[in-house]
C-alpha cells in the first residue's frame, strides 16, 4: 500500500507539472505573437559614433557598403578602390512596426564620406610624366615599340603606376608612341653601351638574386605624389619571398608606415634591403639568413591594392633603382 501510494502522488505530481509547462508555453507564444503584431527585429546603425538610422537586413547592407568600397559607383575598370571613414556598427533591437527602415539612407550616408581612388600607368621621360594609359598592358605595348623601332630616349622612358583621387586623361598607344620616339642622329659619335642620360649606379660588392617571381607592375621613381623607392614584384598570396643575399635580420614585424609586414636585412657595409607588404614571417629580428632562403609569404598587408612584394636596396639609408642590379630589361 505504501508504495502505491507513493507512485500514485508522483503520477498527480507529474501531471501537474505537464499542465504547467503547457501553460507556460501557450503564454510563451501568446506573449510571443503579442510581440511580433506590434514589433518587429531590426539594427542600430551607427557611423562614427553617430546614429544613422535602422536597418532591415544587415547582411544585405553591408554587402552593398563592401562591394562600393572594392568597386566605387560605376563600371569604371581603373577604380583601384574606395576608401570610406570607418564601418557601421550594428546592434540588434525590437523596433515598432509603424518605425520605418532606411537601408538607402544608412548607405548613402557611409558612401559620402568615400574617396575614389583610381590606378592607371604613367610613360615617363626623364621622370617626369608625359601621358598616362588605362591599362599596363598599354604601357607595355607602348615601350615595345618604341624598342622595335630603337628610339633614341629609350633608356629615358619607364612604366609608374599611379594611385590618384582623380582619373588622368588617358592617351591611345600609337599617339604615346609617335609622340616619344626619337629619331637618332647618325651624325652623332656611338658610344657603345651607354645613353644620352648618364647615370652612376653605386658598386655594392654583393651579387643578389631575385627576390620573388612574378610581374614588376610598379618601378623605382618619383611620383605625384609620393617616391617611389624600391619595385613592386606582383605574384598570388603566399608566392615564397627569399633573401636577395645573405646578412642579418635588423626588422621583422608589421610597420605601420605602409609596408604592412616588413623584412629589413642588413648586407654590411651600409647595404639593406627591404621586403614590405608580406602575408607571412618565416624570419625573427637579430636571425642570420642566406642567400635564397625564404623569409616570408608575399601579400598585400598596409598600404596595398594587391599581392605583391615591394622591394628596396638602400646603401646608408638611400633608396637606390633595384633595377640596377636585378630585372635588368624587364
Amino acid at each position: 500500500m505504501f508504495n502505491i501510494s507513493i507512485i500514485k502522488r508522483t503520477i498527480i505530481h507529474i501531471r501537474a507539472s505537464i499542465r504547467m509547462i503547457i501553460l507556460l508555453c501557450i503564454a510563451s507564444f501568446i506573449i510571443i505573437g503579442i510581440l511580433a503584431f506590434f514589433y518587429k527585429t531590426a539594427y542600430i546603425v551607427t557611423y562614427n559614433g553617430e546614429f544613422i538610422g535602422y536597418s532591415a537586413n544587415k547582411s544585405k547592407l553591408q554587402e552593398k557598403i563592401n562591394s562600393y568600397i572594392e568597386n566605387g559607383n560605376s563600371d569604371n575598370d581603373n577604380i583601384a578602390y574606395v576608401q570610406i571613414d570607418s564601418m557601421p556598427k550594428y546592434e540588434l533591437t525590437f523596433l515598432k512596426r509603424n518605425i520605418q527602415t532606411n537601408d538607402n539612407e544608412i548607405y548613402n550616408a557611409v558612401i559620402s564620406t568615400g574617396i575614389t581612388y583610381y590606378n592607371y600607368f604613367a610613360m615617363q621621360l626623364n621622370g617626369e610624366d608625359k601621358y598616362f594609359v588605362s591599362k599596363y598592358s598599354e604601357a607595355e605595348d607602348i615601350l615595345n615599340k618604341l624598342k622595335e623601332k630603337d628610339s633614341n630616349n629609350i633608356n629615358n622612358i619607364q612604366i609608374v603606376e599611379r594611385y590618384n583621387t582623380e582619373l588622368a586623361t588617358f592617351t591611345n598607344v600609337d599617339e604615346c608612341v609617335n609622340s616619344l620616339y626619337e629619331k637618332k642622329e647618325e651624325q652623332k659619335p656611338k658610344y657603345s653601351g651607354t645613353s644620352n642620360k648618364s647615370t652612376y649606379v653605386a658598386s655594392l660588392g654583393i651579387s643578389f638574386v631575385e627576390p620573388a617571381q612574378g610581374i614588376i607592375t610598379s618601378r623605382f621613381g618619383i611620383r605625384k605624389r609620393d617616391n617611389h623607392k624600391g619595385i613592386d614584384i606582383a605574384n598570388s598570396i603566399g608566392t615564397p619571398i627569399r633573401a636577395a643575399a645573405s646578412g642579418t635580420v635588423t626588422y621583422a614585424k608589421y610597420n605601420s608606415g605602409g609596408y604592412g609586414n616588413l623584412v629589413i636585412i642588413s648586407h654590411g657595409n651600409g647595404v639593406q634591403t627591404y621586403y614590405g607588404h608580406n602575408s607571412k614571417l618565416y624570419v625573427s629580428e637579430g636571425q642570420t639568413v642566406s642567400q635564397g632562403q625564404v623569409i616570408a609569404g608575399m601579400g598585400s598587408t598596409g598600404i596595398s591594392t594587391g599581392s605583391h612584394c615591394h622591394w628596396e636596396i638602400r646603401i646608408n639609408g638611400v633608396a637606390q633603382n633595384p633595377q640596377n642590379y636585378l630585372y635588368k630589361g624587364r
